[in-house]
């Protein structure tokens, strides 16, 4: 349709629209168990009921296509319908029809609208499906890595920083491990900060490139549209590719990390083992100073015993032609038995010489 004929064609659709309306209404209210009983009676009733759905779902379109181009018309294009439509209601028969090939243009019309539709649906639908399955991916992917952070957590810390002989988690360790694990995290983060500068640089380049193209007029064609989807397929397989090495990459590494973990869970053994080792040798030397000690005091002690005895041996050597213990001791006895009876006599004496000056 041309800008001239526009307003009188649009003024002939909303008569005819309004004229079909009643029968669009008539339609609405026949139910499906209608149509079945068209079907049971006669055939007739059945081309009926098709002529009658057909009618609805005609009205139904022309409805539509007027009321979009209703919105889309400003005031005043509106204001010159209702006049031409009004005289033409003047001069145009009310019987008058929609043409075939009007009604082909506004099925046209309608059929790529709903294509256009579609086709954002189907857009917005495909981007939103990317969305969820990105945050599923990076889901799935979270929950392997907090299994194996508890994983190396239980490993390293609940089982390998526990002391074998006090039975406690060593604090040391559990230090060492969080300053590891931050570490990492901020290693991490400051990799990603790198990653999003790289990518908004990028996107700002594209953004200038797309608004210089503008302003020069370099539209893309569709030629253009197909080679950039052809380039963006191969990126995206490349991107696949890419992305399989860095699985095999990570897959590697967290074999490394484990292999790394076990020696470090070895070298954690064998520091204990020393240290354990380094204790017990302290102890050890210092019993062996203590018996070193004790060694030179009995060295000095058997050595005053020996000048002892060798005095002793010298004595006695002396003393040999003097007569043995035992006969100095019968000696003494005798002596002492000697003394006591010359007590007694003695005491008898006194006796006698008391009586004796009595009498």
């Amino acid at each position: 349709w041309t800008s001239a004929s526009r307003p009188s064609r649009n003024a002939y659709v909303t008569r005819v629209a309004t004229r079909n309306k009643p029968a669009a209404d008539v339609s609405s209210l026949m139910p499906n168990a209608t149509s079945q009983t068209f079907n049971d009676r006669s055939p007739a009733a059945v081309e009926v009921g098709r002529e009658v759905e057909g009618l609805r779902l005609e009205n139904e379109v022309f409805r539509s296509f007027l009321c979009r181009h209703v919105r889309d018309q400003s005031l005043d294009e509106d204001r010159l319908d209702s006049q031409r439509s009004r005289q033409r209601r003047r001069t145009v028969n009310h019987k008058c029809k929609l043409s075939m090939e009007q009604k082909c243009e506004i099925a046209n019309s309608e059929h790529e609208r709903l294509q256009l539709e579609m086709h954002e649906k189907e857009r917005k639908y495909r981007k939103l499906n990317a969305t969820l399955y990105a945050v599923l991916e990076e889901t799935h992917i979270r929950i392997a890595e907090l299994k194996k952070e508890a994983y190396e957590f239980k490993r390293d810390i609940v089982v390998g920083a526990e002391n074998m002989r006090t039975g406690k988690t060593a604090a040391e360790k559990v230090v060492r491990y969080m300053e590891d694990r931050l570490r990492q995290r901020d290693g991490l983060i400051e990799k990603l900060r790198l990653k999003n500068a790289t990518i908004k640089t990028q996107v700002q380049k594209v953004e200038n490139q797309v608004k210089q193209k503008e302003e020069m007029g370099d539209v893309l064609h569709y030629i253009d549209f197909h080679q950039l989807q052809i380039e963006n397929k191969q990126y995206q397989a490349f991107i696949e590719q890419r992305n399989q090495e860095l699985l095999r990459l990570k897959a590697a590494t967290g074999n490394t990390v484990q292999s790394s973990n076990q020696l470090k869970h070895r070298l954690y053994n064998a520091v204990d083992e020393a240290t354990r080792l380094e204790c017990e040798t302290s102890c050890r030397l210092g019993q062996l100073l203590k018996v070193t000690q004790d060694t030179e005091h009995v060295s000095a002690a058997s050595t005053c015993e020996l000048r002892t005895h060798g005095i002793l041996g010298q004595r006695c050597s002396e003393t040999a032609d003097l007569p043995s213990t035992k006969a100095y001791v019968s000696q003494k006895a005798g002596m002492y038995e000697l003394c006591r009876e010359q007590q007694c006599w003695e005491k008898k004496v006194n006796i006698v010489e008391v009586a004796t000056t009595q009498l």
